[in-house]
């Protein structure tokens, strides 16, 4: 593993985090995000929401090469902190997301990778339909969401408190659920079941964090859009979401 990829923010946190537990999930998620990606091999990809850059940096390093890679954040830091760890890479770039919205990157790559980002979107329908158009006809589309509903969300609740107790990553401040919103959550269907809370954001736009999140819904957006070939989960992949940690969503552009 580049040793780059422990000076990450979210790495820090995540990958190497002090808790087993979160520790295992999260690599195993990048595991699964590697694994899915064979067909990408010596195509263009983008990682929209890339965080510190983890999943583009295992991916070059992986069987299943890009030709090119570009990571897409809203944070101008984050971006140069990524071009700053990785710039000696010559097929890696780093952009802002705003710049993906100019006409010469509209249907110019292959395929289109999103993890742990839409369950923080406050208009996941204009995230969908910006995706869409940054993908060529057939084009791939590669998500991830964690799910927040049905027993994990119980599970995780736990984990994350417990986490909070030991001053492991930013859990201290997870959101608490009444037992009527845990309720809801464990026997959701894909409605919107309980009020999400806005959160500001340091570059001005409001944001969700997890609690309330419904990847049921999610799916019926993705559906109205893109062919959904296929719904899986991790860490354990042949699990159903209903009882994994994520949700992933294989589909192309028609």
């Amino acid at each position: 593993m580049d040793p780059k990829l422990e000076q990450g923010h979210f790495a820090k946190k995540q990958l190497f985090s002090k808790s087993g537990i979160i520790r295992w999930s999260h690599r195993r998620r990048f595991e699964v995000a590697i694994s899915k990606s064979a067909a990408f091999a010596g195509k263009r990809v983008l990682d929209f929401g890339c965080g510190d850059g983890t999943y583009l940096a295992m991916l070059l390093e992986s069987a299943h090469a890009p030709s090119e890679a570009v990571g897409a954040e809203l944070d101008a830091k984050v971006v140069a902190d990524n071009r700053s760890r990785f710039g000696a890479r010559t097929n890696l770039q780093f952009l802002l997301q705003s710049e993906l919205e100019t006409p010469a990157n509209q249907g110019s790559f292959d395929a289109v990778v999103c993890m742990e980002c839409f369950e923080h979107m406050t208009d996941p329908d204009r995230y969908l339909d910006l995706l869409l158009s940054l993908l060529k006809p057939g084009g791939r589309l590669l998500l991830s969401v964690p799910v927040e509903t049905g027993l994990p969300v119980v599970f995780k609740q736990a984990v994350r408190r417990v986490a909070g107790w030991r001053r492991i990553g930013d859990y201290a401040s997870t959101l608490p659920y009444t037992w009527g919103e845990l309720a809801q959550s464990v026997f959701a269907g894909p409605e919107q079941h309980i009020q999400r809370v806005l959160h500001p954001g340091d570059n001005g736009m409001n944001y969700h964090c997890h609690k309330g999140f419904n990847w049921m819904n999610l799916r019926e957006r993705i559906a109205r859009r893109f062919v959904l070939d296929r719904i899986s989960a991790s860490p354990i992949e042949w699990l159903s979401p209903h009882l994994a940690s994520q949700a992933w969503f294989e589909a192309h552009k028609a």
